[in-house]
């Protein structure tokens, strides 16, 4: 089979000529007499790797100089914990908006260290919208307040910064990071798994502010202390290096692309198409309001269920993948980050049109 179009949602596509690289380089690295596989990280090969890597990311998102980056593991979801041990600062509330399955996987994790007060919360929409920030209660007392981005599962995408009353703001953008022009210095912490714009599964990014840094408490592991890791340059323990690798090709290839400007305007008119049959059709329907809708997430409806496995399989028989649903919200989903190819988003369309057509 040659390759399909994968709409996964995560781990998603690569683009392809990064694949083709870490062939050709899985060998030899450069003139380094092995592969990067094989490397200690305490070399002098993968030295370079590893600083090219946080250069590159600094270059791209234009992070101040006042900010930390690590390279962690656990996904985002060890950062859920992560977060409150090591930024509460002896406070004993932090604010948080629920807009969806990972928002509601994060405050949950939170609830272990401080209370929770929640700012905002979709839950009575099916997380199709997100509250108008005017509304929300954000309590003055708080540590700070927690956001995700992008909701992955609900297809709800924040297209601004929502103000934080002067609170430290936090971000989840593990499904949106480096798809959109992003003004780091706004937050206090963003951090994301990789495995949807930026690389394999495997490395969590964690961008910190520095005075945010060394607060956490004698009894917090190492390996879940920012100080602890940042003063060892993400390697308290021995890093995926493989995976830091692969990382930085992509990094590299979104560089060659014209950076974050030039693949976001990718991504509004990649997903213009969609919304725009989705929007004429009588056979689907995407939930979520217009304003909030996700370029990175396209969730939708057949109007008759029945039609779901039909749509499926003649989905793959065109080399179309992994285009079904959450289990939680069932449907389908086309994730379309920014390694999927503007051919694949309009092969993905006509083969709508042309199933919408024939049922």
């Amino acid at each position: 089979m040659s390759r399909v179009f994968n709409f996964s949602a995560g781990p998603s596509a690569f683009p392809e000529e990064v694949l083709v690289q870490a062939r050709d380089e899985m060998i030899e690295w450069r003139d380094s007499g092995m592969s990067v596989m094989e490397m200690s990280h305490r070399g002098k090969f993968f030295s370079i790797i590893a600083e090219e890597l946080e250069q590159d990311l600094r270059e791209l998102m234009a992070i101040p100089e006042n900010y930390k980056v690590l390279f962690l593991q656990g996904g985002a979801t060890a950062q859920f914990s992560m977060i409150p041990q090591n930024i509460l600062q002896g406070k004993t509330k932090a604010c948080y908006v629920n807009t969806g399955a990972w928002s509601e996987k994060a405050i949950k994790d939170a609830g272990n260290y401080c209370e929770v007060v929640l700012s905002a919360n979709s839950e009575a929409s099916k997380f199709t919208t997100i509250p108008d920030v005017a509304g929300w209660a954000i309590d003055q007392d708080a540590a700070y307040l927690h956001y995700t981005s992008n909701e992955t599962i609900h297809g709800v995408e924040f297209q601004s910064i929502p103000d934080s009353q002067g609170l430290t703001l936090v971000s989840d953008m593990s499904s949106n990071i480096l798809s959109r022009s992003v003004d780091v210095s706004q937050f206090g912490i963003i951090y994301a798994g990789t495995q949807k714009n930026m690389g394999p599964a495997g490395v969590t990014v964690v961008i910190v502010r520095d005075d945010l840094i060394g607060h956490a408490p004698k009894t917090t592991p190492q390996v879940f202390n920012y100080a602890d890791q940042a003063k060892n340059g993400s390697m308290l323990n021995t890093p995926a290096t493989y995976n830091w690798y692969l990382v930085g090709l992509v990094l590299k290839w979104l560089k060659a692309q014209g950076g974050v400007a030039a693949i976001e305007q990718r991504n509004i008119a990649k997903s213009a198409l969609l919304y725009d049959l989705i929007d004429k059709s009588s056979l689907y329907n995407n939930p979520v309001d217009v304003p909030y809708r996700s370029r990175m997430n396209v969730p939708f409806i057949l109007k008759d269920q029945a039609l779901d496995k039909p749509f499926l399989a003649a989905a793959e028989a065109n080399g179309l993948f992994e285009l079904k649903g959450h289990r939680s919200v069932g449907g389908m989903r086309a994730s379309i980050y920014n390694a999927m190819p503007e051919a694949g988003v309009k092969a993905l369309r006509e083969f709508m049109a042309e199933f919408e057509r024939t049922h």
